[in-house]
């Protein structure tokens, strides 16, 4: 453990570890956003944040927040904050790192007698990974603007709205306009990278240049069910034909796309249901959800307008109808606000950190918020770039040094942002 960093790194580690406690136990590590585990999770945060003297409150968008009032409040809010949410089975440190880190500041700025000028919030947004209602980044979208009642309307397996579920956990999807912030002036987070180049060149911190859009694509195909043994091929209506098709034609494509520039972009396909999905039925229905991300938008555009057209075509070619071809959710690239990356850079260097710039291809929170503010990310190593997997893993001291750069730089921020704010 590096001994000049100007916070706790064991007391960071334990809690991280301890709300990998809070877990499904026949899936480690998973806390599902609106589940009970979720919300016991969310419940000894605000406990963590009250024993550090912060103030908590849910806001109408469901994001938990912990608030250290600055000497000069009318100069505005510095974030730092991440997500307590997991995908099923997906790790101990991504986004609950990020919480941990801001609750870790907060407590190093108390015990040196640092009293920053502007206020100091820690930031649990809800729901940041894809839920189960169709929808990802919940909190943020709401804190931003950025949710809307046809989003609200969205509903899990089961029936329930977004809009009731945003309910059970505090939010109040008819007060959504209050969460909506103009007084934050700066959002950091603090992330594992979710890849392998900051491990492979043995280096402490990754400085985020921009973080990649995604759009996620809803394709259904319909068909004819019928006898796998008895309906000639040639008479088949079969569902299946036009989705394998069009996964092949996302794969070529997004091969296409990858190498023909230097702008990042990947693309799969996560969901694929088949219906009646038996062994002797011709598929009937098949939908499919498409997950496509770059730093260009103009590579999302050519993307989207290809696959749409070619998924028609497949359709056709199999003689089913395709029924659907509908965007879920649209977000585009974003560019870390350059002031606070050097704020971050220069953090490290003070440190005697090694440093990088990269993007990254994952979504985050700090990405809607860099709508309502200047925002920016951190990334520290995790091992073998694994993440969204229970072997998802990151070295204390990795974690220590990350939060120690932002709470460097929030330090240097509550100085220049003045000007800024004013």
């Amino acid at each position: 453990m590096k001994t000049n960093l100007p916070l706790d790194g064991d007391r960071l580690w334990a809690d991280v570890m301890a709300l990998a406690e809070i877990t499904d136990p026949a899936r480690p590590y998973t806390r599902r956003s609106f589940t009970p585990l979720f919300r016991e999770g969310r419940a000894w945060l605000a406990r963590r944040f009250a024993d550090a003297g912060l103030t908590t409150r849910i806001d109408t968008a469901g994001n938990l927040i912990g608030r250290l009032e600055g000497t000069n409040p009318a100069l505005g809010v510095i974030a730092v904050g991440s997500h307590s949410d997991t995908v099923p089975s997906g790790g101990r440190f991504d986004g609950v790192a990020g919480i941990a880190t801001g609750l870790e500041i907060v407590r190093a700025l108390r015990q040196s007698g640092t009293r920053l000028s502007h206020t100091l919030e820690i930031i649990d947004f809800l729901a940041e990974e894809p839920s189960e209602y169709g929808l990802s980044c919940v909190g943020s979208r709401g804190m931003t603007g950025s949710l809307d009642g046809k989003m609200l309307d969205f509903t899990e397996p089961a029936g329930e709205s977004l809009r009731d579920a945003l309910r059970r956990v505090g939010g109040d999807p008819d007060r959504l306009a209050e969460a909506r912030r103009g007084d934050i002036q700066a959002f950091l987070e603090l992330h594992i990278e979710q890849g392998i180049v900051l491990e492979s060149r043995s280096l402490d911190v990754g400085i985020v240049t921009s973080i990649a859009g995604i759009r996620r694509i809803e394709v259904v195909f319909q068909g004819e069910a019928d006898h796998a043994g008895t309906t000639p091929i040639d008479l088949r209506h079969d569902a299946l034909v036009a989705a394998a098709n069009t996964v092949a034609t996302v794969r070529r494509l997004a091969e296409q796309l990858a190498v023909e520039g230097a702008d990042y972009f990947v693309a799969t396909v996560g969901i694929l249901t088949v219906e009646p999905s038996a062994s002797n039925i011709v598929p009937g229905r098949c939908r499919l959800i498409i997950d496509a991300r770059t730093t260009n938008a103009a590579l999302t555009k050519q993307f989207v307008e290809t696959i749409d057209r070619e998924s028609a075509a497949h359709a056709e070619a199999a003689r089913v109808s395709r029924t659907s071809f509908e965007t879920l959710s649209d977000g585009p690239p974003v560019a870390c606000d350059t002031d606070l990356r050097a704020a971050l850079r220069q953090g490290a260097r003070d440190l005697g950190l090694s440093e990088m710039d990269l993007p990254s291809g994952a979504g985050h929170d700090a990405a809607f918020m860099s709508r309502i503010c200047r925002s920016a990310m951190v990334f520290v190593p995790c091992r073998k770039g694994k993440s969204h997997a229970p072997e998802e893993w990151a070295d204390r001291e990795a974690l220590a040094t990350g939060a120690a750069v932002i709470y460097q730089a929030v330090r240097a921020l509550d100085q220049s942002l003045p000007q800024a704010a004013r």
